[in-house]
């Protein structure tokens, strides 16, 4: 039971926030090979949080850009 409650909170609404936050300093430190790096982490790690969706925006830009 404690392993489900503990698999729920991970692919909650915060999941990924630390990650999302370094991503995006990375992106603004022009190291955008790292960020895109760690947005993709997001994505695997935490596929249903706000972060994954907020990552997929932040990468399609990224490749915009390239």
């Amino acid at each position: 039971m404690l392993a489900i409650i503990f698999l729920v909170s991970a692919c909650s609404g915060n999941g990924g926030k630390e990650l999302f936050e370094t991503a995006k300093f990375e992106e603004v430190q022009n190291n955008k090979e790292h960020s895109a790096e760690l947005y993709e982490e997001i994505i695997k790690k935490y596929p249903k949080s706000e972060y994954a969706k907020k990552a997929e925006e932040r990468l399609k830009a990224l490749k915009g850009t390239e």
